[in-house]
């Protein structure tokens, strides 16, 4: 029996697919298609997988030419999967001419003509989704260069109450400046929203009102009710909202919660998280007549792997802040539930190990600084030779992880599973109003 492996992504699964796939079934008897996940594609730049990687294996299923379908996750995984099971032939799409030669000194290595005229990333380029955001600062600047890494997403424009800011800035990264908000929703098809945090509510809702697709920085906006309302008008519109968290889409962050939650360390009984740097007290980080403050600026990061591993239903939770002008330079939030606890620590105006550490009854997982985008953790057993480190792909400022699910799910017309469900993001929103009511919210001066 001959036997022939061929891999892809399989994405948008077109004739050109189909086409290679009975092609490279016609050379042996047997055909094993590999399939590539999610986070191998984003380690080579592939950054908008239309479909996730189930819909995908399902669709080469369907076409008949699979006999096994494996997965590949990583690279030099050809090498090993050729040895394994035994491969006689490699094909691959002739686009691909002569950079699979170093197999042929495991197998026959042939190069398959392709459907002209078809892609799917020809498919995806035909979908592209304008832009426009509001805010100029810092993250915007951040956000663009990260957004022309992901395939269908377009910065056309952006809006600043401040007029010359705005200018300056459009000029800078060669896009429209827009004089009014109402001008920026008719140039675009979704909103990037990296306004002041009490801006928020006003912008996202005019966005949905308008149409739009949202994509809303963090924290998203200041009380649960605001939030329900919104999550309430995006369903009624079938429009995506979304909040840039980028932690929560970061490749090793979504690797480590699977991890935790499949038993690697036991039953979890407690998560420390902490997220401080040192801020220009002049800063309206630092404000308070901007919601400024190191609770506000932070807390969305560490509140994450609580609310994502142990739930919203704890049985109490008090908060410890130093406090400096009116805002909190540094903040201890400590959560009891039922059988684990949790806390974190957050500053503007004070230092600490910027690290996370979740412990469980059989080991523990311990995240470097800074935690919140790592490529990096270990675990960590009684038994040192038991223990794993564990390395991800982060590339650039993170951003694009959150840009590429946010295009998908646009593009998807919001088939896709949320990475932040509304749930966890109702309970992180209710965690952050309970603080700024000053419920349970010890000021130690």
């Amino acid at each position: 029996m001959k036997t022939v492996i061929t891999y892809g992504t399989y994405d948008l699964l077109h004739q050109g697919h189909i086409n290679l796939l009975k092609r490279a079934k016609a050379l042996g008897d047997y055909l094993i298609v590999g399939v590539t996940t999610d986070n191998f594609d984003l380690e080579r730049g592939k950054l908008n997988t239309h479909d996730d990687i189930i819909k995908r294996i399902e669709a080469v299923k369907a076409t008949g030419y699979a006999d096994k379908i494996i997965i590949e996750e990583y690279s030099g995984q050809k090498i090993d999967d050729i040895t394994r099971y035994g491969v006689d032939i490699f094909a691959i799409g002739s686009d691909w001419e002569g950079k699979f030669d170093y197999l042929k000194e495991f197998c026959q290595v042939v190069y398959l003509p392709r459907t002209e005229g078809i892609s799917s990333t020809m498919i995806r380029s035909r979908e592209s989704v304008k832009i426009g955001l509001v805010g100029t600062g810092s993250i915007a600047g951040r956000f663009i260069p990260e957004a022309s890494k992901v395939e269908s997403a377009d910065v056309v424009s952006a809006y600043n109450p401040d007029k010359k800011s705005c200018a300056e800035f459009c000029r800078r990264n060669g896009i429209a400046p827009q004089i009014s908000f109402d001008a920026l929703l008719a140039s675009c098809d979704a909103v990037y929203v990296a306004s002041p945090h009490y801006t928020h509510y006003q912008y996202v809702k005019a966005s949905l009102l308008a149409g739009k697709h949202v994509l809303c920085e963090i924290p998203f906006v200041l009380s649960t009710s605001e939030a329900e309302e919104l999550l309430s008008l995006a369903a009624e519109k079938n429009l995506v909202l979304m909040t840039a968290h980028k932690t929560a889409y970061c490749p090793a962050f979504r690797h480590l919660l699977s991890m935790v939650k499949s038993g690697i360390i036991g039953d979890v009984v407690d998560i420390n998280a902490s997220v401080t740097t040192i801020t220009n007290e002049m800063s309206h980080k630092m404000d308070s007549r901007f919601s400024g403050g190191s609770f506000s600026e932070n807390a969305c990061f560490p509140t994450l792997p609580i609310i994502k591993l142990l739930g919203a239903d704890y049985r109490d939770l008090r908060f410890y802040s130093k406090m400096k002008n009116g805002v909190d330079i540094y903040t201890k939030a400590l959560f009891v539930y039922d059988n684990a606890t949790a806390s974190f620590q957050v500053g503007l105006g004070a230092k600490t190990e910027g690290c996370m550490i979740i412990s469980g009854t059989k080991g523990y997982i311990y995240v470097p600084a800074p935690w919140w985008k790592t490529d990096y953790f270990e675990i960590r057993y009684e038994d040192q030779n038991l223990n794993k480190k564990f390395f991800l792909p982060y590339y650039g400022e993170g951003l694009r992880y959150e840009i590429r699910e946010f295009i998908s799910s646009v593009l998807s017309k919001g088939n896709v599973w949320k990475l932040l469900s509304d749930k966890e993001l109702l309970a992180m929103t209710d965690v952050q109003e309970k603080y700024l009511s000053g419920e349970s919210l010890i000021r130690l001066g």
